[in-house]
């Protein structure tokens, strides 16, 4: 997921304790990928089975992030890598 937050507030461990509450969340990674003057940028991946949609993004909406959208979603019992097409 493609995530931003105000420089300050959150922490990124706010964020990360929020996102482990979520039942069936397995595993979660949180990384910064870009610092401005007010915000920061994370890529934030979260694994676990029969993760709830609607309330990971309100648990990670709660702590005053913003959720900008979902870049990559793998489902099924193994997991595909993906494989960037060359033109």
């Amino acid at each position: 997921m493609d995530v931003d937050k105000a420089t300050k507030s959150p922490t990124v461990f706010e964020i990360a304790k929020a996102i482990d509450k979520v039942q069936g969340v397995e595993a979660a990674n949180i990384t910064v990928s870009g610092i401005d003057m007010e915000t920061v940028g994370m890529d934030i991946t979260v694994e676990g089975t029969k993760l709830d949609y609607e309330k990971l993004i309100a648990a990670i909406e709660s702590t005053g992030a913003v959720v900008h959208s979902v870049d990559e979603l793998v489902i099924g019992t193994r997991i595909i890598d993906y494989v960037k097409r060359k033109r």
